[in-house]
């Protein structure tokens, strides 16, 4: 159902509130009205969760090279800013879709669909991203997901208290972006997870985001013992960043398909590190599913 300009989904035990600017989820609030995503404090970010198409992260000096042409294309893509067809709305569930204009062909090349699925069942919501290639070429791509969760989030706990809990241990490094560029560092860092558990800190975030190119997990935890908690469930995205500005009252966990250019990265669009490439009239999906375990 459509709320002035958003349009809002509920279960009853789970309210969210969609943008159709950028099909960005802005709010997700429980049957108290307790709010679970960031405030959007604009001494911070005002974003609330982007998503991120056809690139994730930045590319070099802000273009890339694709047969030989350069195109310009800024932090994350277009999407994020681009206005969403509000294709169906209803009580619980909603969907948007965004294709390709002259504009959007002049900085990416090709024709597509992308359409974002938001669904409410119980205390669940249930988001998928589907990528249609439409045009007559093979189509390369990255995607992600972009939301900033409230941190703290509800129920009284101190933001120290809150941990994530990844579903497998994740032994291996992490990437760091270049301060000056945002491109990915060559040397891979020690993580900062001991063996499933991941205390945040607002100290990791000081050289930006936390990054796993080689994930073994596919969901994880972020709450604290005995407050609220989200399970949050993303199967079909292998890399992941989570990241805040120092300060701020939220934590952006974010499944991605594909990241920012490594330093120094001139080579073609193709070889991008995480980049799909999409035959024509072929679908690719990504979800990622958010269940919220209130307070009691």
């Amino acid at each position: 159902m459509t709320d002035g300009n958003f349009v809002t989904i509920t279960s009853g035990d789970l309210t969210a509130r969609i943008n159709p600017i950028g099909a960005e989820l802005w709010s997700l609030t429980d049957r108290l009205g307790r709010e679970y995503m960031t405030d959007a404090d604009p001494a911070f970010w005002t974003g609330h969760a982007p998503l991120l198409f056809p690139i994730v992260g930045a590319v070099n000096n802000n273009r890339y090279r694709l047969d030989g042409r350069e195109y310009v294309l800024p932090k994350h893509g277009f999407a994020r800013h681009s206005s969403f067809a509000v294709v169906e709305a209803d009580l619980g569930h909603a969907m948007f879709r965004l294709t390709d204009t002259e504009e959007t062909r002049a900085v990416y090349p090709f024709a597509f669909a992308l359409e974002m699925l938001l669904r409410i069942e119980g205390s669940s919501l249930c988001m998928e991203a589907r990528i249609t290639n439409t045009g007559l070429e093979p189509m390369p791509f990255s995607f992600g997901f972009h939301p900033a969760f409230a941190w703290p989030l509800p129920g009284g706990a101190a933001k120290g208290d809150h941990a994530i809990a990844f579903d497998c241990p994740e032994p291996q490094p992490i990437r760091r972006l270049d301060r000056a560029t945002g491109l990915v560092l060559p040397e891979p860092l020690a993580t900062p997870v001991e063996g499933h558990l991941l205390q945040p800190d607002e100290a990791h975030f000081k050289d930006d985001a936390l990054i796993w190119d080689r994930l073994s997990s596919r969901s994880l935890t972020f709450g604290a013992p005995g407050s609220s908690q989200l399970a949050i469930a993303f199967p079909d995205t292998p890399m992941l960043g989570i990241w805040q500005k120092p300060g701020a009252a939220y934590l952006c966990i974010e499944p991605w398909q594909g990241m920012a250019d490594p330093l120094g990265f001139a080579e073609d669009f193709r070889e991008k590190p995480g980049i799909v490439i999409l035959p024509p009239s072929e679908v690719r999906s990504f979800r990622m599913d958010v269940k919220v375990l209130p307070a009691d």
